[in-house]
């Protein structure tokens, strides 16, 4: 999939749909020819865990967590648990990137089938917090949460390697 612009008129869903997959690709451009040593560098002092591929791990989760968990209720393994409570920014042992985003592209192929056809107003099939969530709060949350993330991917590409997005 390449990143289209996103079209100025449509229907909600096929709105909301276009932009999260806007921000889905952005994650791919913004890692475009990282190296793998960059890739795992955490450059800001405060956030060891902020990595290049911590970020596409975690956004793998995300994705997991609501698209699986929450808007089909299944049940998947936890990407991250109580003792570990950062375990999807962890690099995984024999995993670079590449891996990564692999992974990131898998799981979100499995988000858009899982939404395909719901509307925005239908009702999860699972929780959150005990609350009942609409498709539309996961979209427009996922929508946030990849573009914010997008933002860190900024950030730490530039404080690695140099590399300025657009």
């Amino acid at each position: 999939m390449t990143r289209a612009e996103v079209p100025y008129t449509g229907d909600e869903s096929a709105l909301l749909a276009a932009w999260l997959d806007f921000h889905r690709e952005t994650v791919h451009q913004k890692c475009a020819g990282v190296a793998e040593a960059d890739a795992w560098r955490a450059p800001l002092p405060a956030s060891p865990l902020t990595t290049i591929g911590g970020l596409v791990q975690h956004l793998t989760a995300v994705e997991s967590m609501w698209f699986e968990r929450v808007v089909a209720g299944l049940e998947v393994p936890e990407h991250w648990t109580a003792a570990d409570p950062d375990l999807e920014w962890r690099r995984r042992p024999g995993e670079g990137l590449a891996e990564a985003l692999a992974a990131y592209r898998a799981q979100c192929d499995v988000s858009r089938r899982l939404v395909a056809g719901l509307v925005p107003d239908a009702l999860c099939a699972g929780r959150r917090h005990g609350s009942v969530v609409s498709v539309r709060w996961v979209l427009l949350h996922m929508i946030e949460e990849t573009a914010r993330h997008n933002g860190h991917l900024d950030a730490v590409r530039e404080c690695v390697d140099g590399v300025v997005g657009d």
